[in-house]
């Protein structure tokens, strides 16, 4: 198993980030970790459940976020809520986990605590009808999940997918955090608000 030290991505005083790569799709798995109290929260049970599930235990897991439905982002929530980890997911997306559960559902604006941490999520449709992203109050942590990547939106081609949708999501609801912003996506490296903002319009004219 990975050292804690191994899967440090992000810190500041107050919070800790780690990342592990898992699955066939190559799927950021992240645990956004309070410092102050040891409480951590886990984005998107994706894959390779033994690895996710230890991480849980080293770093204070008390729930899991899903930033979306996809099989590729829900293939170890059997067991994680078999460990007796809470998962959430929005309304929307829920029926993609009918066939391994969830407990909760996710709302826009919700406000997520997370020992001294406050998750604020955002509702972002076009990818999937229910996908979510979570930015942690005074850091410049955005989590994308599959809506925005170094390049360009996630996919639109699956069912419940829209370019329109995914477009006006990011225009208006993550284009409208500093520039500064760290963006961390579902698969693939960081970026930052300000590397993509200026080519949206190209994105548009792409169609993709």
């Amino acid at each position: 198993m990975a050292e804690i030290s191994d899967t440090l991505h992000w810190s500041n005083a107050d919070v800790e980030v780690h990342k592990v790569v898992v699955g066939g799709f190559d799927n950021n798995v992240f645990v956004v970790r309070c410092r102050a109290t040891g409480d951590g929260v886990l984005i998107d049970a994706a894959n390779e459940h033994e690895l996710l599930l230890d991480m849980c235990r080293r770093l204070g897991v008390r729930r899991v976020l899903e930033t979306h439905g996809h099989f590729d982002h829900i293939g170890a929530v059997k067991e994680v809520r078999e460990a007796g980890y809470e998962v959430a997911v929005t309304a929307a997306d829920a029926p993609m986990l009918d066939d391994v559960g969830y407990d909760v559902f996710l709302d826009d604006a919700e406000v997520i605590e997370v020992g001294r941490l406050r998750l604020h999520a955002i509702h972002n449709p076009g990818h999937t009808p229910g996908s979510i992203s979570f930015a942690v109050e005074g850091t410049p942590l955005l989590f994308s999940g599959d809506t925005l990547f170094p390049g360009g939106p996630g996919a639109t081609h699956f069912e419940g997918g829209d370019f329109a949708t995914i477009i006006d999501s990011i225009d208006n609801r993550l284009f409208t955090f500093p520039a500064d912003t760290i963006v961390l996506p579902g698969h693939g490296d960081d970026t930052t608000i300000g590397a993509e903002r200026p080519h949206l319009q190209e994105w548009v004219e792409r169609g993709w």
